[in-house]
């Protein structure tokens, strides 16, 4: 067919050229332009939280600063809140009998257990002016942290201290238990997380928790912890506040996917040429 005069082939034929870029996309558009906006607003949040993180710490410092109260023989849990931090102490006996340990918990990279004791509060007055019935005034106290290896009661014999004691600690707010902690199953005697009320039931106290504290001294804690004595905590604020870092964070995302939203909208949609009458 080539032989013939009038054969043309598709290399004869005129192109015709079209864009073949596409215009932008309005739904990618609009989720890269919700980044920021959303960012934004995650940021201003955070600056309220800081605010509001800041102001707790400071009040919870300032009872710290504070004289140690004698705790009451009765409390009421819903007040609890209005002393939480608050230095407290206490008198009576430790229930090694009903001691319940808590964890596994870790202490400087070393795996362990906080032991919880009943403290029997016999020798407390009552509102009236008479001997409380026993167990009536028993609070729990957290003694504090011990090594695994001495988890049995027999292997330190001079962390259980005989006869009326007097424990100084911070009275807190019960704890609350987060969605990867396992239940506790106190029939036998297995506890992952504090749960106040659920301890207090099983021992027959009140629902009060008090975390001993201790001088911080590094010689007094490696002595305690080679005697099976509990490593209280200071007697400080531990409350995280990382909101400042939030704060950058979600500030620079909202500025650096608003740049990248302008750099796409300035940028024209362009596209190679391309013949489509062959």
């Amino acid at each position: 067919p080539a032989d013939e005069p009038g054969f043309t082939s598709i290399v004869d034929n005129p192109p015709v050229l079209i864009r073949s870029g596409r215009k932008h996309n309005y739904l990618g558009l609009s989720i890269l332009a919700a980044i920021p906006i959303i960012s934004f607003g995650l940021g201003c949040w955070q600056v309220q939280r800081l605010g509001w993180k800041s102001e707790l710490i400071a009040k919870f410092e300032d009872r710290l600063i504070r004289e140690p109260l004698p705790l009451p023989p009765r409390i009421d849990p819903d007040a609890i809140k209005e002393f939480d931090y608050r230095r407290v102490y206490a008198q009576g006996k430790f229930r090694h009998d009903q001691e319940m340990l808590i964890g596994p918990r870790l202490h400087d990279g070393k795996d362990g257990y906080l032991v919880v004791t009943p403290l029997e509060r016999t020798d407390e007055p009552s509102e009236k002016g008479e001997r409380a019935d026993r167990g009536s005034t028993t609070i729990l106290v957290n003694r504090g942290w011990i090594p695994k290896d001495k988890a049995s009661r027999e292997s330190r014999p001079e962390g259980l201290p005989t006869g009326d004691v007097v424990v100084q600690g911070l009275l807190r707010e019960p704890w609350k238990k987060n969605m990867f902690t396992p239940e506790n199953v106190p029939e036998d005697g297995k506890w992952y997380f504090p749960d106040v009320a659920q301890m207090a039931r099983h021992t027959g106290s009140q629902a009060v928790w008090i975390e001993e504290t201790m001088k911080s001294d590094l010689l007094l804690a490696y002595d305690r912890e080679a005697k099976g004595v509990p490593l209280g905590r200071a007697a400080e604020v531990n409350l995280r506040n990382n909101h400042t870092q939030y704060i950058f964070t979600w500030f620079s995302l909202s500025l650096a996917t608003s740049i990248m939203m302008w750099m796409v909208i300035k940028k024209p949609v362009r596209g190679p040429r391309q013949n489509r009458g062959w």
